[in-house]
């Protein structure tokens, strides 16, 4: 829901190069793409740490191998990026000052898919024809 027009993003584990070393864990596309380096397994101690890695690493996949940005505000239509919200980790968008609102916190990280926009009563709205 949160990639329009894409299949989900998956976790990619690749082997290492070196024979002693555990599987390359990477996003990817559902076909398999990915870019950028790899998840480090010393994040996995930390659950907050390791989701900023891999909203990191999904948003690198998805600007170098779709070539946009992701994921957008639904209010400013741009870019946003993880930031720590009050100890969660939550989707920060800058908002456009000159004309469209301040910055604000989205969504968490997780839970775009589950946001709902608020009613905006004074919107026009298109007309069935």
């Amino acid at each position: 829901m949160t990639l329009p027009e894409q299949e989900p993003l998956q976790l990619l584990a690749l082997r290492s190069y070196e024979a002693d070393e555990p599987e390359n864990v990477y996003v990817a596309l559902a076909n398999g793409e990915w870019h950028g380096n790899h998840l480090y397994p010393e994040s996995a101690a930390d659950p907050a740490h390791a989701l900023a890695n891999i909203a990191d690493a999904a948003q690198e996949t998805v600007a170098e191998r779709l070539w946009q940005a992701w994921p957008l505000c639904a209010e400013h239509d741009l870019g946003m990026h993880p930031r720590d919200a009050e100890g969660q980790l939550s989707w920060w968008c800058a908002g456009d000052r000159l004309r469209r609102g301040p910055a604000h916190i989205r969504a968490a990280v997780g839970a775009l898919d589950t946001f709902v926009r608020p009613h905006r009563p004074n919107r026009k709205r298109r007309r069935a024809e």
